[in-house]
Order: C-alpha cells, then structure tokens, then sequence
C-alpha cells in the first residue's frame, strides 16, 4: 500500500474510533507491520506539530488517537463540562490516586492507608470506569483487590501507569524535611534557677557582736 493511501487510512480509522487503536490491528487492517504503522503514526504526528493543529495523534493506553492540543484544554474543559456537575470529589481524587500508586489492593487496604472507610468513594471510582477488579488476595477471606482501567489510562493521556510521576517526586527531599524540621524546632532558653529565698535572720542571728543598727535602739539610762 503506498504510503499516502495507508496514512489517509490510519486516520480514517483513528477519526471513527472510540477508543485507542492497537498498532497490532491497525497493521492488520492496512497489510503493513506494526512497526510500518508505527512509523506512519509518528509521520502523521510531526505533520500535525508542523502544521499547528487543535488536535494532535496521541499513544494512549496502548493505542493511538487523536485528541485535542493541550493548550486549547480551557476551551475543550468549557465545552464538555457546560452544564455538568458531576466532578469527582477531593476524597475521590485521593482515593484514584491511592489505587493508581499502590494497585493491585483491596477496599481494606485502601481504608486502613486512607484512615476512613472507602466503600461509597470505591463503588463511585468502579461506576465511572476508573477502576476495575483484578482479582482476588490470597489471604484470608480472598478479598476482592482493585487496579486502575484502561479509561483511567485514557482520561489521563497516559500510554501505560509507567508514565505516571514517580511518587518521590510528590514530596518534599530529605534535605527540606531537614530544613523544615530544624525551622520549626523551637529552642528553649537557658534559665539559671533562682536562689531559695530566706530570711536574714535565718542567717544572720543577732548575738552581742552585731553592730548596734542591727540589734535595736540602746538602752536608756
């Protein structure tokens, strides 16, 4: 097939998709290899750069599709949620995010890492297509652990949880710990303890040897 007719047609194909195209079927649907689809893809992908287009050709989840340019994001987030209140929440968010770093675990383990029960944040994340089940621990009672979907991977234009940010990088060095720790360390001042109080007396008794200031007036003759 020549070349402009098997570009024409990968993004014939990529315009009517659903869902990320695997470069496997693609190559089967043109007669070419995979490694031919993958090299009109990244043809296509430059030409569109060039161009300056408001979409681009992303791998996605293993696939390839078009998507909008990410510095029209403001105009497309305007177009799709018109109308719409459905977000996730801040708990669901950290939720997705605990399953997506720590996958695959279990409603437990989600819990006992959050601190709060998670089963309605859970069913919510699995009803939206976000997360999905990926089978069962080996422990007692089996229970049902949960990984990240191929939606999740998609929302996120991320071609596998290997394009993830490393988690280190989410938290502050060592070295700001430190910085913080030695900022906030409050050092106490030095306080030399006072001498018990006493009375004169107690020291000093009168006796005949005092001066006179201290034992009285004399006495009158």
């Amino acid at each position: 097939m020549p070349q402009e007719e098997a570009a024409k047609a990968i993004e014939a194909i990529l315009m009517v998709a659903q869902e990320p195209v695997d470069p496997h079927l693609l190559a089967q649907l043109l007669e070419v290899s995979p490694a031919r689809v993958d090299e009109l893809c990244q043809t296509l992908r430059a030409a569109y750069e060039v161009d300056d287009r408001g979409f681009v050709l992303a791998q996605v989840a293993g696939g390839y599709r078009f998507q909008s340019h990410g510095d029209l994001a403001p105009y497309v987030e305007r177009f799709v949620l018109e109308g719409q209140t459905a977000r996730l929440s801040s708990a669901a968010l950290e939720t997705l995010a605990i399953v997506a770093y720590k996958q695959p675990l279990s409603r437990a383990q989600v819990a006992a890492i959050r601190g709060v029960n998670v089963d309605g944040v859970m069913r919510t994340l699995q009803q939206r297509g976000y997360i999905e089940e990926t089978g069962r621990d080996s422990g007692p009672g089996q229970a049902t652990l949960f990984g990240t979907s191929r939606e999740f991977l998609e929302r996120l234009g991320l071609n596998s949880l290997d394009d993830l940010p490393p988690i280190a990088e989410l938290f502050p060095s060592a070295e700001v710990m430190e910085a913080l720790e030695l900022g906030l360390r409050a050092e106490r001042p030095s306080v030399e303890p006072e001498p018990p109080s006493t009375e004169v007396g107690e020291l000093h008794p009168q006796d005949p040897a005092d001066p006179p200031d201290l034992q009285g007036p004399p006495a009158q003759t």
